[in-house]
Order: C-alpha cells, then sequence, then structure tokens
C-alpha cells in the first residue's frame, strides 16, 4: 500500500479542500501534507530509442491502471503539441519521456492498450497524445469524476488535497516546456503530476459510487476514450478576441487577411500567434483601415519596435483586404446550424422561448439535487435543441429519442427525459 493509499484509508475521503458533504458525518480532516518529491525521486528523462524500449517493457509488465499526463508549451509554440509525456504504474514507477526527441510513442500505445488510463481533464490531452501515436481505449478521468462527485474544486491539486490531503508543488504549469534542458524543478513538478493520479482515481471511484454515480462516470468515460478526433474549426479567424466590435464586412475581410497572414508566419516560426501580434492589434487595424504603413505604426500594437519590412507586411495583408470584390468579402456571421441564440427566441418563437425558461429551471434545479454542474447532467446546447424543435408528440419515448439523436448517454437520458416531458407539456 503507498503512502496516500495509507492516507486514504485513515480518513475515508478527505475533504480540506471542500468534497462533496459526508453522509456518514466524518470527524475534521487533518492538515494537508506537502508532497514535496517523487517516492523513487525524479526519473531521467528518456530521449532515445534503447531508454524508450526499456520503459515500454517495463510499463508492459507493470500492473492496474497507468497514470498519463503531457505538457505542452501554450502561449510559448505554435499548435498544442506534447513536450513532455508522463506516466506512471505500479511495478513500473514513473517516467518522463520527451517526445520532441522520441516524437514516435505508437510502441508504448500498444503496450497499454488494453490498460485503463488515468487522466486529469482527458479532453485537454488526448489531442497532443494522439499526436505521437498514444490512443487510450478505456480511460478514467480524474477531473470529470470530481464534477461529477460535486467537488466544487477539480483543477488537479485541490483534488489531491481534498481527495488524499496532499498538497502538490505548484508554479510550472504554464512554463514553456519546449525549453531544452528542462530545469531539474519543473521535472520534479511533472513527476509529481502522475504520482497521486492513480490513488486519486480509486478514492473517487469509491466516492462515486457510495453516491450512485458510478456508472454514469464509466459512461462518460467510454464516451470520451470512443469520440472521434474534433473537425478543424470552420474559419478560426472569427475568434480574434475583440471581434465583436468589428461590424462591417470590409473590416472582417481585414480581420481575416492580418489572421491569416499572422499565422503563416507563426507556423513557420514556432512560435505562438500571439507573440506575431497580438488580437488588439489586427482588431485596431480592422477599425482604422490605414491608408500606409506609416499610419498603421501609429495604431497600438504596431508602435516604434516593429521593422519597416514588418509593417509594410502586415499593410499588404490590409490592402489584400481593401482590394477585394464585394462577392470576396465574409459574410456578417457565421451560418448558423441549429437553433437561433437563445436572446433572439422571444421574438422568433416565444412558444419556445417559455418551454426553454422552463426546461432551463427544471434541469438547473435536477442538477442542484444530484450535486453536480447543470452541464455535465446535460448539454445546454441539447436542452436548447430539444426546445427549439421538441417531437411532433412529446412522450417519454420521442423525448428520450431526440436526447439520444442528440449524443446524450443513457444515463442522461434516464434522469433528464422527465424533467424535458414535464417542461415540453407545459
Amino acid at each position: 500500500m503507498t503512502d496516500a493509499q495509507e492516507t486514504a484509508a485513515d480518513t475515508s475521503l478527505r475533504t480540506t479542500g471542500g468534497g462533496p458533504p459526508d453522509d456518514g458525518g466524518s470527524s475534521a480532516a487533518k492538515a494537508p501534507i506537502p508532497l514535496l518529491e517523487p517516492r523513487e525521486g525524479i526519473p531521467p528523462v528518456i530521449a532515445d530509442d534503447a531508454a524508450l524500449a526499456e520503459v515500454i517493457a517495463a510499463f508492459a509488465a507493470g500492473s492496474g491502471p497507468v497514470a498519463v499526463d503531457a505538457e505542452r508549451a501554450s502561449g510559448y509554440r505554435y499548435g498544442q503539441r506534447a513536450y513532455l509525456v508522463q506516466l506512471r504504474r505500479a511495478g513500473a514507477g514513473t517516467a518522463l519521456i520527451d517526445p520532441v526527441a522520441c516524437p514516435d510513442l505508437s510502441g508504448l500505445g500498444a503496450a497499454l492498450a488494453d490498460t485503463e488510463w488515468v487522466l486529469h481533464a482527458a479532453t485537454q490531452d488526448l489531442p497532443c497524445l494522439r499526436e505521437i501515436g498514444m490512443v487510450p481505449t478505456r480511460l478514467f478521468d480524474t477531473e470529470l469524476a470530481g464534477r461529477l462527485a460535486g467537488f466544487p474544486r477539480v483543477g488537479l491539486g485541490a483534488m489531491v488535497e481534498s481527495v488524499l490531503g496532499f498538497v502538490l508543488e505548484k508554479g510550472h504549469s504554464a512554463v514553456d516546456w519546449s525549453t531544452r534542458p528542462l530545469p531539474e524543478p519543473w521535472l520534479r513538478y511533472a513527476s509529481l503530476d502522475v504520482e497521486l493520479l492513480v490513488d486519486l482515481r480509486d478514492a473517487l471511484e469509491k466516492e462515486l459510487d457510495r453516491q450512485g454515480k458510478l456508472e454514469w462516470a464509466l459512461q462518460e468515460f467510454d464516451a470520451i476514450a470512443s469520440a472521434p478526433p474534433a473537425e478543424p474549426r470552420k474559419d478560426p479567424w472569427r475568434r480574434t478576441s475583440g471581434m465583436h466590435k468589428v461590424r462591417r464586412r470590409r473590416q472582417l475581410a481585414v480581420v481575416r487577411e492580418l489572421w491569416q497572414t499572422r499565422d503563416r508566419i507563426a507556423q513557420r516560426r514556432d512560435v505562438s500567434p500571439g507573440k506575431v501580434l497580438s488580437d488588439a492589434a489586427i482588431v485596431e487595424a480592422a477599425l482604422s483601415m490605414p491608408a500606409n504603413a506609416h499610419a498603421l505604426a501609429a495604431l497600438s500594437g504596431f508602435g516604434h519596435r516593429m521593422g519597416r519590412r514588418q509593417l509594410e507586411q502586415w499593410q499588404s495583408a490590409v490592402d489584400r483586404a481593401k482590394e477585394l470584390s464585394e462577392a470576396q468579402l465574409p459574410a456578417p456571421g457565421q451560418p448558423v446550424t441549429g437553433p437561433p441564440p437563445p436572446r433572439a427566441w422571444a421574438d422568433k418563437d416565444p412558444a419556445a422561448a417559455a418551454r426553454l425558461a422552463t426546461a432551463r429551471a427544471a434541469v438547473s434545479a435536477l442538477a442542484e439535487r444530484l450535486s453536480m454542474p447543470q452541464e455535465n447532467l446535460i448539454t445546454p446546447d441539447t436542452v436548447r435543441r430539444v426546445c427549439w424543435e421538441p417531437p411532433e408528440s412529446v412522450s417519454a419515448d420521442s423525448v428520450a429519442r431526440a436526447l439520444s439523436g442528440h449524443g446524450a448517454r443513457p444515463w442522461q437520458v434516464e434522469l433528464v427525459t422527465p424533467v424535458l416531458v414535464a417542461a415540453l407539456s407545459a
């Protein structure tokens, strides 16, 4: 039994960080214990094929679930690739792998294919793990488990503290993980991220079972593991911060040209797009429509630090937008699929607006009774779609089919169908 398991066994489910209510009326939790060093020390970073082969063999021979985490360089590098992968499994210990030096980890993924992977906020790490050949068939998401169990704080540090009674080291989550060599304090932090992940999983499984929610969680985990890769966003330039200020189609074209130019430069230089040109600068140029590079230089975000060649590069993008024909200009908004924004319902369809208001209140009340976030009980988009276009004949069967058709899991359909039938029949 590990130190963390002993702690969990001694305290049942600790709640120093604000866990779900303990129906058994347990005694006050002990003070959390700082976790400063990995149990077996900081392992060496795996950066060659021979060392990777040893890790694969060790983890294939290990037992039980495997804790998995990945570190990216968001805000520093282009894209969301992994720059460090951490794993821990009983019988194998902890491994730190450099996916820059070892870009193909499909052998490791295959060795762990039949193993349950334990991740925290799995949907954040799965895309970058998929890129290097690591795709789980079964997983346990400790963040999602915490949400379903009713924990108000579900960050890894908060969960480890409230459930297991340990305080993880903080301070390196937002560093540039593309740095080489990685400093020892960062490697210590990375090792500790997977140190207690399996212990946390085991404790949360018991708590979910106690609350009668374990089957719900397992359905959610299966849905995450079986979900296909996300489709590329359509018109990603429309997500530029501050776009609400841009009204005219010609100005939208300037945003699009500057965004696409910035993206090409950022990808070529492998840096975060925000380090090339800020969103605020793009919007400022779109609103001002500068006539030349000199006028552009006077705008916020383009100032004196930018060389003439760079200014001319951005001005060329502005000029390209100015030269487009009316037919080439982007539409004011993206084509809407599904219901219109709820704020427009009262004018477009007052009956649908009334249905939505009733349904939202009922779903919110149910989520509160179940001690979980409303969006985990059922997605707001699913509620909107069913309320905007309800079945012709409202019944438990027809509403259940509608929910399933929008991707709701069986546990969600069972719980939400009665409240939606009542809302749609009101």
